[in-house]
């Protein structure tokens, strides 16, 4: 980790001309680095995807079609219909988000989504997808209305709770990340600097425990958990259409006899 301690005293404050100097507002080159080096990951991964489906008998490939089936059957289950672009677009989050957690597990890399800028543009990213997709399946009148429902006196609680979303997405991810970092970076502190301490969490397997269970399991957990929520949120915003589908594929009675 020595050649990364310079980006932890530095901060890029593109908000400093507006006042906005506090290291909330600023962007780590740390985070940044380590977000490219996902997606160059996520780059690789989908070549070798792109490689192992050529073969079309082998266990790799029957792996991928086997995931890809499973997703498919969990947006459909949980959005009540399947579309190509919200399975898309929750696979790429899920996918995303699963990488930025698990990156750690290399050496010398950290989690991004430890960084809460990070969780926060992912929270904005998946709550304006499902407000865009609310608007174009209800219009803008049916928008607008949800948020008088049941009687307009709930107008600005209902407009919190809304808002409240983005906070209860980015922080539930933010914090279970960072605090898995946090423990991890803390035993690897207290068994550092001592061949017999290392050899010690080697050999009785604690060093694999925990990287097992705080960046692999809780890793998969969240990006789980993040995408299940979006995906709940993006079914609610849909029932209409849901709904609306429903009634165009009932049978006429010209049909039924």
């Amino acid at each position: 980790m020595q050649k990364f301690e310079v980006f932890e005293e530095h901060f890029w404050n593109p908000l400093a001309r507006f006042g906005l100097t506090s290291s909330f507002w600023g962007l780590s080159p740390k985070t940044i680095i380590f977000t490219w080096v996902v997606l160059l990951f996520i780059l690789i991964l989908c070549l070798a995807c792109r490689y192992f489906l050529r073969k079309e008998n082998g266990i790799p490939a029957y792996m991928i079609l086997s995931s890809i089936r499973s997703f498919k059957n969990l947006t459909s289950q949980t959005l009540g219909i399947f579309s190509f672009k919200y399975f898309a677009f929750l696979s790429s989050l899920f996918i995303f988000i699963l990488m930025c957690n698990i990156i750690s597990f290399i050496p010398f890399l950290e989690e991004p989504t430890a960084d809460p800028s990070t969780t926060i543009a992912l929270g904005l990213i998946a709550f304006f997808y499902v407000q865009v997709t609310s608007i174009r399946v209800n219009g803008i009148k049916g928008y607008i209305k949800e948020y008088f429902s049941p009687f307009f006196l709930l107008f600005p609680l209902n407009v919190v709770g809304e808002l409240a979303k983005i906070v209860s997405m980015s922080f539930r991810l933010f914090g279970n990340i960072f605090g898995g970092s946090i423990i991890t970076k803390l035993w690897t502190s207290a068994i550092g600097g001592s061949f017999i301490t290392e050899l010690i969490g080697i050999l009785t397997g604690i060093n694999f425990i925990i990287v097992l269970f705080f960046v692999l399991f809780e890793g998969f957990i969240q990006s789980f958990v993040f995408c299940m929520l979006t995906m709940t949120y993006l079914s609610i915003a849909i029932s209409g259409e849901h709904a609306e589908s429903e009634t165009n594929t009932e049978p006429t009675e010209s049909e039924k006899k």
